[in-house]
């Protein structure tokens, strides 16, 4: 990977991470135009730099975080799917799921959920005070949702805000208890990556993820300041537009032009 590259993907990471448009399915759509080799270490560079986006988080809801350990038990039994289908199952998403058909068919069908689910939750109440009133019972659904998300292009943002308003939560609750569920998740899922894939990463390599999370964390800021003005005003249906419009656009050209999508 070059330099470029490198920057490249990481901005489209901060970008869309915390939107509910999969940043993991931009990054292999994009390094697929590149003409990127579709090597070990681009999918684990792929996965590793989204911590550093999810370090934005941890800055920006720091008083939260800090204000009682309720809202980390809720998050913990919200992790708790994740962790063990993504453990029993790493290896064959990594190695059959990370390609540009699975990304593509999911972006257009989490669209489809994404403009439904604002019709549904537009304007509504929501049924709890604090994110962490939820019931463990109701954590453990965002989990479960949440497992949706190790397919590429389905978007964990998308996934889990979804598992919010299914179990009561108003848009902007939904957004942030996803936002926050993200740190366990991506904490683990990066760690576990580096873990399988460290010994065969050079010191090249290694700084080159360095660069790319620096540039991950200050996209991943601007976009979730972003992300939550457009959530207040306009709801998620633009970004199943977008999805749907992406998707399209990628397989037409994919076809038209005779792009491989493998």
């Amino acid at each position: 990977m070059s330099i470029i590259e490198v920057i490249i993907l990481s901005i489209i990471e901060g970008i869309t991470e915390f939107l509910p448009i999969s940043s993991t399915g931009h990054m292999i759509l994009a390094s697929h135009m590149l003409g990127m080799e579709n090597s070990e270490f681009l999918k684990t560079f792929e996965i590793s730099i989204q911590l550093s986006a999810v370090l934005a988080i941890v800055v920006m809801y720091r008083d939260k975080l800090f204000a009682g350990l309720q809202l980390y038990f809720k998050l913990f039994w919200a992790f708790i799917p994740v962790s063990v289908v993504g453990l029993l199952f790493y290896d064959a998403i990594k190695a059959v799921l990370f390609n540009t058909v699975v990304v593509s068919v999911m972006l257009i069908l989490g669209g489809i959920v994404l403009i439904w689910l604002d019709k549904w939750t537009r304007n509504r109440e929501t049924q709890y005070e604090e994110l962490e009133d939820i019931s463990t019972k109701s954590a453990l659904m965002i989990g479960v949702a949440q497992c949706f998300a190790l397919i590429p292009g389905t978007s964990r943002a998308a996934a889990t805000i979804i598992g919010g308003a299914a179990i009561g939560y108003n848009e902007r609750q939904a957004t942030e208890f996803s936002f926050l569920l993200a740190i366990p998740t991506m904490a683990a899922a990066t760690g576990y990556d580096l873990f399988k894939t460290a010994s065969v990463i050079s010191m090249e390599q290694f700084m080159l993820l360095g660069v790319g999370s620096v540039f991950a964390f200050i996209f991943a800021w601007i976009a979730v300041k972003g992300f939550l003005k457009i959530v207040d005003h306009y709801g998620f249906r633009h970004f199943g537009y977008y999805r749907i419009g992406l998707a399209t656009i990628f397989l037409i050209l994919a076809y038209g032009f005779g792009i491989t999508l493998y």
